[in-house]
């Protein structure tokens, strides 16, 4: 078992190979060079890297390399000068990188929505109010409104900054009425038409995360270690519960149904009590 002495030494090659890799970040340098800056061989720093950062130095050099790219296109760059100052050998590298890490093409980034008529509209659920919308690909939102109907307008609008935004009800209602369907009862929930399509934006993590929870029947919940074993990081629960939080379609994508290890309902970003009313509605679907 590893001292604290040589963890802290670890921690300082590691924190070492990071500026390495910033300053020389536009020469995309290889892993074998990045190692020997810090004194290591291939081999033994791949492992302490991964182990400290939870990612290989290849997938970290990735990551900074987008977020500049990022920077970039915010600053109006074209896509052929940001992949040069990135260091990038060509625009089909940048566009593969975004689609492996953003699940959008940089393009696409960089326009936030440009082209895209988007159909919201307000309704009534068991639930609460809540806000649905709409591309030509799908459902990309659907939250519960807080204290103002405003806000989860603006908060819409600001994830879709260059869209086009149109107030639909009528072509929404039907869509709130497929996922919370008539009953002679009243509106009562129940298992969401698998037809519906999802227009999903968000990084390749995310992605797989989303995609998790989907699997995650009615009626049932599940933990955010069980997610992150799904997904093939065992180790990233923090990220996983980011991910999770981040959800921007909701019940449609059940994030709801993950709770703690201990068994505790956990954070919602609706608020406890309507994970719980969710919850509790599905169950009783669930073993009707």
């Amino acid at each position: 078992m590893e001292t604290n002495l040589e963890l802290s030494q670890h921690y300082q090659l590691i924190e070492q190979a990071i500026q390495y890799i910033e300053a020389n970040m536009q020469r995309q340098p290889e892993l074998a060079e990045i190692a020997s800056s810090v004194g290591l061989s291939e081999y033994h720093f791949q492992r302490m890297f991964t182990q400290w950062a939870g990612i290989s130095p290849k997938r970290f050099m990735q990551f900074l390399t987008k977020e500049h790219a990022k920077e970039l296109l915010a600053e109006s760059e074209n896509l052929l000068e940001t992949t040069h100052k990135v260091g990038l050998s060509s625009l089909g590298r940048l566009h593969d990188l975004f689609v492996n890490t953003e699940a959008v093409t940089p393009g696409e980034y960089k326009t936030q929505g440009a082209g895209l008529t988007i159909r919201y509209g307000l309704h009534p659920t068991p639930f609460g109010k809540c806000l649905i919308a709409t591309t030509e690909r799908g459902i990309c939102n659907l939250s519960f409104v807080g204290k103002s109907e405003g806000q989860a307008i603006d908060h819409l609008v600001a994830n879709w900054t260059q869209a086009k935004m149109t107030e639909d009800y009528k072509s929404t209602a039907p869509l709130i009425a497929r996922i919370f369907r008539d009953r002679e009862a009243g509106l009562a929930f129940d298992q969401v038409d698998q037809r519906l399509k999802l227009h999903l934006r968000g990084t390749n993590f995310q992605i797989k995360v989303w995609e998790a929870l989907l699997n995650i029947p009615i009626g049932a919940v599940t933990t955010y270690e069980h997610i992150a074993a799904q997904i093939g990081k065992p180790q990233a629960l923090r990220a996983v519960g980011t991910a999770v939080g981040h959800n921007p379609i909701a019940v449609l994508i059940p994030c709801h149904r993950v709770i703690r290890k201990s068994g505790e309902f956990g954070n919602y970003l609706y608020g406890s009590a309507r994970k719980k009313a969710l919850l509790a509605r599905e169950y009783s679907v669930g073993h009707a």
